[in-house]
């Protein structure tokens, strides 16, 4: 609790007060060493709390840093990574309900035009 000092220490310090200041001053001077310490503290947070304060007006004074010059011969970083939407892909059609063309003209295929067109068998 009170770092490097031990009860004992604590108890030795408390007997040494009392030997030197005698039991009708020792309450007073613990008052007036608690008001100090209580002030301290006051002090201490205060002079805490101003420089925060003044810390949050200069961040919020100073301007944005400008875009960094990046010479000719180099490309600058990518600063987003685009990304391409997935592909729509429809499920497969079982083989009992898919139609087959009979025909190449029947599934859409156009025939090479320096050929002739096949005759059926």
């Amino acid at each position: 609790m009170f770092g490097p000092l031990g009860v004992p220490e604590l108890i030795f310090i408390l007997i040494l007060a009392l030997l030197i200041f005698g039991p009708k001053r020792l309450p007073e001077i613990g008052r007036t060493l608690g008001r100090g310490m209580a002030e301290f503290r006051k002090a201490s947070n205060e002079l805490k709390r101003s420089i925060n304060t003044e810390l949050a007006l200069d961040e919020a004074a100073t301007p944005a840093p400008a875009a960094p010059v990046w010479p000719a011969r180099a490309e600058p970083p990518a600063l987003t990574t685009a990304r391409t939407p997935p592909a729509v892909v429809s499920p497969p059609v079982p083989a009992e309900t898919q139609e087959t063309p009979e025909t190449p003209e029947d599934a859409g295929v156009e025939p090479p035009a320096d050929t002739e067109p096949l005759e059926p068998r």
